[in-house]
């Protein structure tokens, strides 16, 4: 028990989550001799691999993991998303995520919330204890409160995410040690608010794991150059996650999740580029950058990640496909979409998802009329400015998967057994003692009754 939970009388359970993003489970259990700190956590509590949403990309993934709603009620798809009947785009921030987070919970029950850098809640919240915004965040300046937390922070030359530029250099070395440096300084500002033991929620995520496996995945899968360094890497997150777990008082439990998994990048898919190649898509001009630029006979364009929309009559303000048309064309664009195969003869989709088996709410009225999730290896890119290949390949050798993501959970009365992202947040109340009505949430919590 806490020096702070002793202090006011309470006897609340507490829980500290710690983000990894885009680790694969995989990654952690087939390395127990490089990872030890994460197998003792398996051995004594609960560990597993769960599936992701769709789409499978950040943006979307963390506002679903920390409301425990799929994208049709956080109104939140992707890092770019359309606006109601327009061809307009925006990338979605903190005050985008419709549903009700995690510490908005906890603090309507009259407890306390610390949140650093969770990707998409910028600008910081002023109902928690103290916030860092993280990824897509301009600076630690305007991404932290209370003030004297931004002090703190700047104090300890905190960054809100690595530099991801440096890892288009043939030469990681720089990359790397950007890596090493922001991972160091992420650790630092988690243990400080960690040890100030005056919190009942602990919510932070370290996001450059997913920054590092963009640019070395491939290394570590396929025994290439950088495969030592990536595993090196990682045991310095294993070092830092075995730390935060012995510094917890008694009446903290840890869960330790990724958003999404991740596996090796071998082709980047432009989807655009693939439409205009069969008919679908079409611009006014020349010289186009964007969604506003499509022509009027387009029948579909994509959003990243696989996202696809039919150009629909009455919905799009150009929409050259009409009403009564709409299942028609969906089903023909699915079936080629289920057909198309990479350079390598591998099909590209893994399966086609139709928005009503994905998304539900009050916000699916832009949600994407199909979302491609890919098989492995196939990295579905946008983009308007036109491409002359369907397939190519980028600095990049890794990319995000569906399946495959990770959780583990300090408590052995937690069963990981075919859960998803949505089962993390009812988890995590139950393990408070929060209530919460279950119909308001898509998931289930795992902890056994």
């Amino acid at each position: 028990m806490g020096l702070f939970d002793r202090l006011r009388g309470e006897d609340h359970p507490r829980v500290a989550f710690v983000g990894i993003d885009g680790v694969p489970f995989s990654l952690l259990s087939d390395n127990p001799d490089r990872f030890p700190n994460f197998a003792a956590l398996a051995e004594e509590g609960s560990a597993g691999a769960i599936e992701s949403i769709v789409p499978p990309e950040s943006s979307a993934c963390w506002p679903s993991l920390t409301t425990g709603v799929n994208p049709g009620e956080t109104g939140v798809y992707g890092f770019q998303d359309r606006e109601n009947g327009s061809y307009d785009t925006y990338v979605p921030m903190g005050r985008d995520v419709q549903a009700t987070r995690l510490w908005d919970r906890v603090t309507d029950a009259g407890r306390q919330a610390s949140v650093l850098n969770v990707p998409v809640t910028f600008p910081p919240q002023r109902n928690v204890q103290r916030m860092v915004s993280g990824f897509l965040s301009p600076g630690v300046d305007k991404a932290a409160l209370p003030d004297e937390f931004r002090d703190e922070l700047d104090d300890l030359g905190y960054r809100i995410d690595v530099n991801a530029k440096l890892g288009h250099d043939d030469d990681k070395t720089e990359f790397i040690e950007n890596a090493h440096e922001t991972l160091d300084r992420r650790h630092e500002a988690f243990q400080n608010v960690i040890g100030a033991d005056d919190w009942d929620l602990f919510f932070g995520v370290f996001m450059t794991t997913d920054r590092v496996n963009h640019f070395l995945f491939k290394d570590y899968e396929r025994d290439g150059e950088n495969k030592e360094a990536f595993l090196e890497f990682y045991e310095k997150v294993d070092e830092y996650v075995g730390e935060i777990r012995a510094s917890l008082p008694d009446d903290v439990t840890l869960v330790v999740a990724s958003d999404h998994g991740f596996t090796s990048l071998d082709y980047e898919v432009h989807c655009n580029a693939w439409l205009e190649e069969q008919g679908w898509l079409s611009y006014e001009d020349d010289d186009h950058e964007e969604l506003g630029d499509i022509a009027d006979d387009t029948r579909a364009y994509s959003l990243i990640p696989g996202r696809f929309y039919i150009n629909l009559e009455g919905r799009e303000p150009r929409g050259s496909v009409p009403q009564d048309d709409y299942e028609a064309v969906r089903a023909e664009l699915k079936a080629e979409l289920e057909e198309l195969e990479g350079p390598d003869g591998k099909k590209v989709a893994d399966r086609v998802v139709e928005k009503e088996d994905a998304f539900r709410g009050d916000h699916d009225d832009i949600a994407p009329d199909l979302v491609v999730v890919p098989n492995h290896g196939f990295d579905l890119k946008s983009g308007f400015k036109g491409s002359e290949e369907v397939f190519g390949t980028g600095p990049r050798n890794g990319m995000h998967s569906f399946d495959n993501a990770t959780l583990y959970v300090d408590d052995p009365d937690v069963e990981i057994k075919d859960a998803d992202l949505y089962d993390i947040a009812p988890t995590i109340l139950d393990l408070l003692e929060v209530d919460y009505a279950r119909t308001d949430l898509d998931g289930a919590s795992l902890l056994k009754q």
